[in-house]
Order: C-alpha cells, then structure tokens, then sequence
C-alpha cells in the first residue's frame, strides 16, 4: 500500500499507453507516473505473433517518432542500442516484422521506471476529500493488493477477443478465437479438417499459415465469411488521410447519429485484407493449381454460421448464404474464429458510474481530446475506447501520438510536443477547404459566379 500520489495513474499497458509512458519519460517537467498491467510482462497479440507477419503501419508509427524523432524510447533507437540498425538499413522496408514490434515493445517496457507488471485492477473510486482517484489492484498469482493514488487516469485496458454467444461452449483446442492461435497451432495441424471464419486481417493471416502448411499436414481447409467478400484493406495514400488528426476532429464534430450510421460502413478502412496478404494467398493457391490440379481449399463468402454443434469428432456448422437465402451444413473438426474484438466497459469502473456521461446508448460520452466526460476533477485520458466518438483512427496505431501529445501537454500545462493541425492535402470540412481555395472571381475582380444548384 502507497499514500504517494502520481500525476496520472495509468491502467493497461498497450501501445498507447506504453507510448503515453515513454512520452511522458521525454519532457523536462517531473511527471509523476504509474502504469499497471496485469500480465506478468509485456507482449502484444501474443497469438498472432506469427513468422512472416508485418506491422500494418509504417515503423515511424512507433511509440514517440511522430510527436519527437529525437525521443530515447523510438525504433530507430532501439535498432541502435541493439546492434541492428544496419541490418534495418539493409532491409529496405517501412512495414517491420511484427515480431520485431513486439520485441521494441518490450525493449521500451524494461527502460521505463513507471511500468508495473503483476497488477490487475479490481477497482477505481474518487476520494472526494482528497480529491483524486484511488485505485485498488492484486497481483495475480499471489493475491497481494496493492492501492495507487492518482490525480488523472489514462485508461489503455484495449480490446478483448469477441466470440458470438451462439459459438461459445466448445472446446477451446477445437473452437476457439484467432487470438489463440499460436497456442493451438499444433492441434490444428494433426486435424483432418480445418475451418476459418471471418475475413480480417487476423483471419487471413492464419488461413495463409495453414495453407503454407498444409502439404506437409493434409488436412481439408476452408474459409468463410459473412462478408460480401475477402476484400482488402485501404491501403491508397490518399484513402490513407482518414488516420490523421484533420479526420479525427471532422468526425468528432459530426452529430452522433451520423457518426453512427458512418463508422460501422467504414470496415475495409481498417477491418479488410492487407493487400499483401491476399496476393500472398491468391499466389499460392495458383501454383498448388498447376497442371489441372485441385488445391483442398474452399472460399465461401456471404455465409453467416449461425450455430455450431459436436458431431462425433468433429463440428457441424449451421451455414446460410444470406444472399441467395440458401442454408448448408458444413463439417470441420477444427474452427478458428476470426469474429474480431470488443470492447466492453471495464467492471473496475463501477464505483464511478454516476459520475460518468453516458449517451443514449450507454457509451461513454467524451471529449474532443479524448477525455473522458465525467463530473470529478480528475481528467480520465482515453486509449482506444472512443471510436464511436472520434472515429476509425482511434486504433490506428498511427495517431497514438497525436493522442499522446494531447494528454501529456495537459499534464505538464504547456505545449511539450506539437499538435498537429495541417498535415493531409485533403479536406473535410466545408469551412477548412474554404479556407484553403482562394475565390478565383474575386482575384479577377469580377462578381462571384453563381454556385449551380441539382436543379440546373
């Protein structure tokens, strides 16, 4: 137990938060700081840490890089301090093995002061008296309890594994989410059937590993989703500005029905097929083809699994082309479900309810910079928690910076890192490009030429 009192306290160690640690490790000022993670040390998407996989960002998305090319903590740095930075140069490349993130992740972790690993939170309430937050967490495998006092939170718990009700109760060798992947691999491989559900990126990736390795295994593979395909990503560098800060603040300013009927069409900005990813598969499945042969592979698309039941040793899926209104059953003994993340409001925060803003539909209301909206004085940052809010570039690893930089600047009281304005050739808003086109009839000194209406 602690009676010190950190600047900000900092609950969950992802990326974003790793990144408010180390850029809050960049500035002049003494910022106090603790950030908790449950886990005994760092690792990100353990699961799905698979050979040959890329970040989806250029490496310049780092934890600092964007907001201080010069901060200790960047990836360039951790290439110096481990003796790899020609070899990088060598390589040629902005998207890095993801394996190497994770391991620059770790690299960052183990250098911060204010990391602390084996904490679990169980609860945050508000002292009123002393006004700041109380936040009470155990260590996991031993049961000890330990209390940390903070005048702001920075919450950064992520995303959890989101499996559908009706797809639960199986298994989990048998049945279970993509995030589990490498634990199970080797099940998966002595199966005679194999099944991937969902067409992200996380389902793809696996349905590539297998088909890499089925030759060597021989087991039946297939893939499917209710999507209207196994489409790719946005990956265009003009489709690309809708991760930066000008499409952040254009979205936060929309009313919340429009956001809510926008960002759920917006999948294949972020949820899609990297298109290397989809070349890789398609390349593959052409040469197993060659000399009229018929690669064990099948692709259905517009299919929902709508249940799934035990049938000896394997599994029966109750499948619907919900285009074609036509319903199969289908047979795997192994399904790997690429069903995508949620995330829920954490219990932890229950002694705050009241004190919380909620919209209509219970979500937290939040603030233009990414504060949450709530009525105790101490500011609660939020890490990946206000999509529907601020839009698609919430968990874009890109604008954890620009984020960052927000939140740190409150904390210090001045602008310690810059935030960015004008940093995309696009506009979104009327009165941005009015801002930026000159009136042409005006330059000529003549009257304005009359704007055409639908009619005309």
């Amino acid at each position: 137990m602690t009676e010190a009192v950190y600047d900000v306290v900092g609950v969950g160690l992802g990326p974003f938060n790793l990144g408010l640690a180390a850029m809050i490790d960049g500035v002049e000022e003494d910022v106090d700081a603790a950030f908790l993670e449950r886990d005994a040390d760092f690792n990100w998407h353990e699961g799905m840490l698979l050979e040959g996989t890329t970040l989806e960002v250029p490496f310049l998305a780092d934890l600092v890089t964007l907001a201080d090319p010069t901060n200790p903590h960047s990836y360039l740095n951790y290439l110096r301090e481990t003796g790899r930075i020609y070899e990088f140069y060598f390589y040629e490349t902005f998207q890095i093995p993801r394996r190497e993130y994770n391991d620059y992740l770790r690299w960052v972790a183990e250098n911060l002061d204010s990391c602390r690993f084996s904490r679990e939170v169980t609860e945050i309430r508000w002292d009123d008296d002393d006004e700041h937050y109380v936040v009470t967490a155990r260590r996991p495998d031993t049961g000890d309890r330990f209390e940390y006092r903070g005048e702001a939170l920075a919450l950064g718990i992520g995303s959890r594994p989101q499996v559908p009700e009706h797809l639960q109760g199986h298994p989990e060798d048998d049945v279970f989410h993509t995030a589990k992947y490498r634990y199970n691999r080797d099940r998966v491989l002595n199966a005679d059937s194999v099944t991937v559900v969902g067409s992200g990126q996380s389902a793809a990736e696996v349905f590539q590993d297998l088909l890499e390795r089925q030759r060597d295994h021989g087991y039946r593979l297939d893939w499917l989703t209710r999507s209207d395909g196994f489409f790719p990503m946005e990956y265009s560098k003009l489709g690309l500005q809708h991760f930066t800060p000008e499409y952040d603040r254009y979205v936060y300013e929309l009313p919340q029905e429009v956001k809510d009927e926008l960002i759920p069409n917006q999948d294949l900005l972020y949820k899609g097929v990297d298109p290397g990813t989809s070349a890789a598969i398609y390349d593959l499945l052409y040469r197993r083809s060659i000399g009229d042969r018929e690669p064990d592979v099948g692709l259905f698309a517009m299919t929902e699994v709508r249940d799934v039941e035990p049938v000896g040793d394997a599994y029966a899926l109750d499948c619907r082309q919900w285009q074609a209104e036509e319903s199969f059953v289908h047979e795997s003994e192994v399904v790997v479900l690429g069903t995508g993340y949620e995330r829920p409001i954490p219990a932890f925060l229950d002694p705050l309810e009241d004190a919380i803003n909620w919209d209509e539909r219970g979500r937290y209301e939040v603030t233009e910079d990414h504060r949450l909206d709530i009525d105790v004085a101490g500011d609660v940052f939020l890490q990946n928690a206000e999509l529907h809010t601020h839009g698609v570039g919430v968990p874009d690893l890109g604008l954890g910076c620009y984020r960052n930089a927000k939140f740190v600047n409150r904390l210090v009281g001045r602008e310690a890192y810059p935030e960015d304005a004008d940093t995309v050739y696009q506009d979104f808003s009327v009165e941005r490009f009015v801002e930026h086109v000159p009136d042409a009839s005006r330059q000529r000194g003549s009257e304005p030429t009359p704007t055409p209406t639908q009619d005309d």
